[in-house]
């Protein structure tokens, strides 16, 4: 069930970014496809990576923090580490910066093009162990696709 929403998700992704070259666009409409279509999740975005710091771009759901430092955070830790950040729950993570009380789960993926970063993806839920490897392997390949299209 869950792979099968992402097949049609990516199949939508790959339509919508097909031709168009903009990042802050495809990041745009990313953010809403992925807010609209993947279930139990409160934020859906985007963060970029501007003089050593993550700064908040375009996303689908509450307000935000503006400013990530690099290594703060599950944001700043995967910008750090240029790994993928899968938690389980956000509470028990050191350093975690609730910019909504209300998550509980997230998942954060590096965007990294020719060996530089742009940014990360980021999606919250409000359920503990929402996101599992089935996200992070469809995430992956959303994130790809991005980095495609630039």
């Amino acid at each position: 069930m869950k792979q099968q929403q992402y097949e049609t998700m990516i199949a939508q992704i790959k339509a919508l970014l097909e031709g168009e070259h903009d990042m802050i666009a495809n990041m745009a409409n990313l953010s809403a496809i992925l807010y609209h279509s993947l279930p139990d999740i409160n934020w859906a975005g985007f963060y970029l990576y501007k003089k050593d710091e993550l700064i908040l771009g375009p996303f689908q759901g509450k307000v935000a923090c503006m400013h990530i430092p690099l290594g703060k955070g599950v944001c700043g830790t995967c910008a750090k580490t240029l790994t993928l950040q899968l938690i389980d729950d956000v509470h028990s993570f050191p350093g975690h910066i609730a910019c909504d009380a209300a998550s509980r789960s997230e998942i954060v993926l590096p965007i990294i093009k020719e060996n530089t970063l742009l940014g990360v993806l980021d999606i919250d839920a409000p359920m503990l162990k929402r996101f599992d490897t089935t996200d992070a392997h469809y995430l992956s390949n959303v994130v790809e696709l991005l980095v495609q299209s630039l």
